[in-house]
């Protein structure tokens, strides 16, 4: 590739250069020790900051992808030590191996992982099950006798009963491995961290010109926590590479990914709304039914097989049902209402089974309204939204006005944050205090009488976190009414603009009187990223 925007034919887009990360030169790439303070400190050790005649991207094996995968392989093996606590064992008196949680040591080391009691509380450690055909009994023999069937949506299903076959495998043909549980716990954990790095990849080549932005997806301290605390990693692989093929001009392939996604947990689906939403703006809706019409289609093609069968089509409904009926989670804001005010909350006296129809009306009506509010956002702002940027608040409304906020879930968030708003310092203000609610919550389960935290600590640490995740939707909202502030226009177009690149933009909806209406002014300087001080960025 020609090394200089002189020498490159003049019929080259910018499209086509951008999506060719290593052929962008250095006044193209945006090097974070020139525009952010905190790669600056900790490019020290290291030689200090990029020097202003340096040659970028001549590195044949330490790239910058490299270097960040190399930065999620640490962050992911320091999750894995974390976790690690939970998977001992020790040999009791009458000399039984058993897993080592004595003294409630999942709680007190904070090493709690869904994975080691989901191996046995979803039959995964019998022989000959297999998940939403295999049932059980919860409470057998009381009032409050149920029929249970595995709790989670096909594609994660199968992911564990896969695991745990393999699991059993290995104990059966290799002597001297710790008990069936922990080797489930450890192959599940492998695959979670490839997952993650399926997703630090994703970002890093949606970034661009911004590639070590990705960064901070592999850094991240809620990474560290909740990585291994459930099955999380799996949706976000499929959402982020959702994106990429997005961005690299395959809507077929985006649509089919982001179908997958849904098929492991429900929020990838979200990001068709914003998709469909700018495609509307740009007149290009049929690409964005294309794409929708694909992740429908996977979707529907992952789950028929189950959902179909009549032996099946019961346990394929448990994860809608046990949705339906539970009530609202310890760290909602419905439940710090409960708790702070003494309501009873919007379904007073249920019985088991009896789903609370007013709270679920009311969470879906609230997730509902922040939709139109993001969607006239989509249609109205002066210049066409970046495609990561309503995804996060459509993700984020979804987390705030659900009933549900399982503490893993915030990973759904970074790899959008990153792409809406890489500002590195807020982000990890926010991703820290996000991973640490993860104490006192722990500290709560273990009990006062346990010496444990009471709940006000606990509800405190959950306020805290949905103010910061309020407070980046607020810059995210101020950076598309106002584009000239937002660090990634400033470097060029949108990045996962994909078949939008060049389409027509236009705001369909007339702004509120009042309203901002600032318009991206031309800039012949967009690489020139030295020249603005880190105050004026």
């Amino acid at each position: 590739m020609p090394s200089s925007p002189a020498e490159r034919p003049a019929e080259a887009s910018e499209t086509d250069l951008a999506e060719e990360t290593d052929s962008l030169t250095r006044e193209e790439r945006v090097a974070p020790t020139w525009t952010e303070s905190l790669a600056r400190g900790l490019s020290r050790p290291f030689g200090g900051p990029l020097g202003e005649h340096a040659q970028v991207g001549r590195n044949y094996f330490w790239t910058a992808l490299r270097v960040v995968l190399m930065l999620a392989v640490v962050t992911l093996l320091l999750g894995w030590v974390q976790k690690s606590p939970c998977i001992q064992q020790y040999t009791d008196d009458k000399g039984v191996v058993q897993l080592d949680w004595r003294g409630s040591k999942q709680f007190t080391a904070l090493c709690y992982s869904d994975t080691v009691p989901l191996y046995t509380a979803e039959r995964l450690d019998q022989r000959g099950s297999f998940p939403y055909i295999t049932s059980w009994k919860d409470d057998e023999g009381k009032p409050t006798e149920q029929v249970r069937y595995m709790e989670y949506p096909v594609v994660t299903g199968v992911f564990m009963w896969l695991n745990a076959r393999v699991a059993q495998g290995l104990v059966a043909l290799v002597p001297g491995l710790p008990m069936t549980v922990i080797v489930f716990f450890n192959v599940t954990a492998f695959w979670l961290a490839v997952a993650w790095l399926v997703t630090v990849f994703s970002v890093a080549r949606i970034a661009r010109r911004r590639t070590w932005d990705a960064a901070i997806v592999a850094v991240s301290p809620l990474v560290i926590v909740h990585a291994f605390t459930n099955f999380d990693t799996i949706a976000t692989a499929f959402a982020t590479a959702g994106l990429l093929a997005w961005a690299r001009k395959k809507p077929v392939l985006a649509g089919v990914l982001l179908g997958l996604g849904g098929a492991a947990k429900l929020y990838p689906l979200f990001l068709l709304g914003p998709l469909l939403l700018l495609c509307w703006r740009s007149k290009r809706i049929k690409v964005g039914l294309t794409t929708t019409a694909a992740a429908i289609g996977a979707w529907a093609l992952v789950n028929a097989p189950i959902a179909l069968n009549p032996a099946s089509q019961t346990g394929w409904r448990e994860f809608f049902r046990l949705n339906t009926e539970r009530n609202a989670d310890p760290d909602t804001l419905y439940n710090v209402l409960v708790q702070w005010t003494g309501w009873q909350g919007f379904d007073p006296g249920l019985t088991q089974g009896q789903p609370p129809t007013v709270l679920n009306t009311v969470s879906m009506v609230l997730f509902l309204v922040c939709c139109a509010g993001i969607a006239y956002v989509a249609l109205s702002a002066p210049t066409r939204p970046r495609l990561a940027q309503l995804g996060f608040l459509v993700v984020a409304a979804f987390l705030l006005t659900n009933k549900v906020w399982s503490p893993q879930y915030s990973l759904w968030l970074v790899p959008l944050a990153v792409l809406a708003l890489p500002r590195w310092k807020l982000l990890l203000a926010w991703m820290t205090v996000d991973a640490l609610v993860w104490v006192p919550r722990m500290y709560f389960y273990l009990g006062t009488d346990n010496k444990g935290l009471p709940i006000d600590w606990f509800l405190g640490a959950v306020l805290l976190r949905d103010a910061a995740v309020v407070g980046l939707c607020v810059m995210i909202l101020k950076e598309i009414y106002h584009p000239e502030r937002d660090l990634v226009r400033l470097a060029g177009d949108d990045p996962l603009a994909g078949v939008l690149a060049d389409a027509p933009d236009r705001p369909l909806v007339t702004p509120a009187r009042g309203a901002p209406s600032h318009r991206m002014r031309s800039r012949s300087d967009a690489g020139d990223h030295r020249s603005r001080t880190p105050d004026a960025v």
